[in-house]
Order: structure tokens, then C-alpha cells, then sequence
């Protein structure tokens, strides 16, 4: 019996990464923002689907289909970070994620629940912008512990 390596795990870097995504030609900016919002388009099915879709039954069963769901969510987000970290910070792709979260909830808000989108609400998604703002337009030096 030969002795083999039965798990070996590689590290990539950035580059080695971005080899591998599907997207070859496209920025790494851009390919971070498409799978960030392909990840919350099914995050958002996930969390907000079964209140259209699954309203009738049992809470254990939407809990399994939310889960089913959420895993092609990680299938996006995982690549989206691992591409993304370097060409942004962590603090910077948290802030891009929850904009993104928020322009597809609002979509699918108002064409899949028919809600109406209020005026306090855009007044929130404003400030919220305000954040994203202070997150990318100033550079500081990070606080130091």
C-alpha cells in the first residue's frame, strides 16, 4: 500500500484567483459587484421568497427551502470576497454588499411582494448612500489599538 496525500489544500492569491473566476476580462471591481449581486438575489429569495411563495407552510419546511436557497448565495458571496479583498478592504466590501442588498430588496419589494416604495424609506436609502460616501471618499489612516 503507497502512502498518497488524501486532502491537500492549495493557497491562491489574488491573482491565482482571479485566473479561475468566469468572468476573464472583466475587472475585478466589476466581477466582485456582479457576484455580490447575484449572491443577493437569491439571499433575498432566501430571507423575503417565502413570504409570497411559501406563506401556507410549515415553518420547518421554509427554514430547509431557505437554506437550499442560501447555499447558492454562498456559492456567490464566498468568490466575491475572496476576489474582492485587496482591490477593497473588508469594512468596504461589508458597506458595497449592503447597498447592493438594499437596490435588490427594493426591486424585489415592490415587483414581487407589491409594495410601494415610501418616501421615508428612499430618505433612508440616502443616508445609507451618505455612508457609502464617507466609506470610499476620504482615505484615513486606520485607528490603531
Amino acid at each position: 500500500m503507497t502512502r498518497g496525500v488524501l486532502w491537500r489544500v492549495e493557497t491562491f492569491d489574488a491573482a491565482d484567483f482571479q485566473s479561475l473566476c468566469i468572468m476573464p476580462g472583466i475587472s475585478t471591481t466589476m466581477q466582485t459587484i456582479l457576484l455580490l449581486c447575484c449572491s443577493n438575489v437569491f439571499m433575498t429569495y432566501a430571507w423575503y421568497g417565502h413570504l409570497k411563495y411559501l406563506h401556507s407552510k410549515p415553518l420547518w419546511a421554509v427554514v430547509l427551502v431557505s437554506w437550499g436557497i442560501a447555499f447558492f448565495e454562498y456559492c456567490f458571496m464566498v468568490p466575491a470576497n475572496r476576489l474582492g479583498y485587496g482591490t477593497f478592504t473588508g469594512f468596504q466590501l461589508k458597506i458595497i454588499q449592503e447597498i447592493i442588498t438594499l437596490v435588490v430588496f427594493s426591486v424585489f419589494a415592490v415587483l414581487v411582494l407589491k409594495e410601494k416604495l415610501a418616501w421615508n424609506y428612499v430618505a433612508s436609502f440616502v443616508f445609507i448612500l451618505l455612508a457609502v460616501v464617507f466609506a470610499f471618499g476620504f482615505k484615513t489612516a486606520p485607528l490603531s489599538t
